[in-house]
């Protein structure tokens, strides 16, 4: 079951479970629209995989299956980043 993050790893923008601006790796690393159209590129900076759109958990599913209250909040340094995003990002994601 998906851990449904409640904030963007990068900026800590606040992605709530009905958050259609939500995007995560097969981690479950979350990461906002934002950060990747301006940054991430469909590449998540931990694991190199792509970027999908998180699924919402409906409510009548939270209150027995709750999002979690853990906070992830890792800046993306952009002096390592860039050169791996660099590297992989014309690779599609299933030759990776």
């Amino acid at each position: 079951m998906l851990e449904i993050r409640q904030n963007c790893e990068n900026c800590n923008k606040a992605l709530p479970p009905n958050s259609t601006d939500a995007l995560i790796c097969t981690y479950e690393c979350t990461w906002c629209t934002e950060c990747n159209d301006n940054l991430l590129h469909n590449v998540c900076p931990n694991c190199g995989g792509n970027l999908e759109k998180r699924p919402i958990r409906p409510k009548k599913e939270l209150d027995s299956n709750p999002a979690t209250d853990k906070v992830v909040y890792k800046p993306i340094d952009m002096n390592k980043y860039i050169p791996m995003r660099e590297r992989i990002k014309s690779i599609p994601p299933e030759h990776r």
